[in-house]
């Protein structure tokens, strides 16, 4: 088994879709390394080619997975157990995938995937929306379960961070509970941990300069030439 997330410690989620300014695998190898210069104790990273370069970069823990739109299907995060093996031979020590109840473009179930992952000695982080969901999820043996998909699916719209989920699942679950999903702040982190998770996961807070200068500008409310 590869290296594991340490207890309540801040994972930072190095991701940047086709049309931001810091797409590319460069710069998200250079996002993970100014992460561990933090105090980063792991990345979450999107992509077989992500993964890859951040594995070359950084030795921190990676929490692997793989953004694909198959049509028909709502299930975006490693949508197919082909997509999470890619994910783990890229170099993540954990892969991450939708774990909801919603069907799966290789028309497996959700226990047939793990099931296989787990005989491949793969550790597996579900990400969930809902308690109902990360319950069924460490049942079918899930290593991690996570937060990630509160309120991003139809049936879970909730204010985030939806710390009470955290703590719901942490009070329950023999599997650790991770917290994610806009956490936005270091209070929020600390709180969430505070709560019952194992560790959190920051993104966008942390590695996604537009949308925090974005916050500071329309705090200030534009400025005169």
């Amino acid at each position: 088994m590869r290296s594991m997330i340490p207890k309540r410690g801040l994972v930072v989620s190095c991701q940047a879709l086709p049309y931001e300014p810091l797409y590319g695998s460069h710069h998200m190898a250079a996002m993970a390394r100014a992460a561990g210069e933090g105090g980063a104790c792991g990345i979450r990273a999107n992509s077989p080619e992500d993964i890859s370069a951040i594995r070359e970069a950084v030795g921190l823990p990676i929490i692997g997975l793989w953004k694909r739109d198959y049509k028909g299907f709502d299930v975006y995060i490693t949508p197919t157990l082909e997509d999470a093996i890619a994910v783990y031979e890229a170099g993540a020590d954990i892969v991450a995938l939708d774990a909801t109840s919603r069907p799966r473009p290789d028309g497996l179930e959700l226990a047939e995937v793990l099931r296989e992952l787990k005989k491949r000695g793969i550790p597996v982080m579900a990400d969930i929306s809902t308690y109902e969901e990360g319950v069924n999820a460490a049942a079918l043996g899930a290593d991690y379960v996570s937060t990630t998909l509160s309120g991003y699916t139809p049936y879970s719209q909730t204010k985030l961070p939806n710390l009470d989920l955290v703590e719901q699942l942490s009070q329950v679950l023999e599997v650790p509970t991770v917290a994610e999903g806009g956490v936005s702040t270091p209070e929020e982190a600390r709180s969430a941990l505070d709560r019952g998770a194992h560790f959190v996961v920051v993104g966008s807070a942390i590695t996604r300069p537009q949308l925090i200068t974005a916050q500071f500008a329309a705090s200030l409310g534009g400025f005169d030439a």
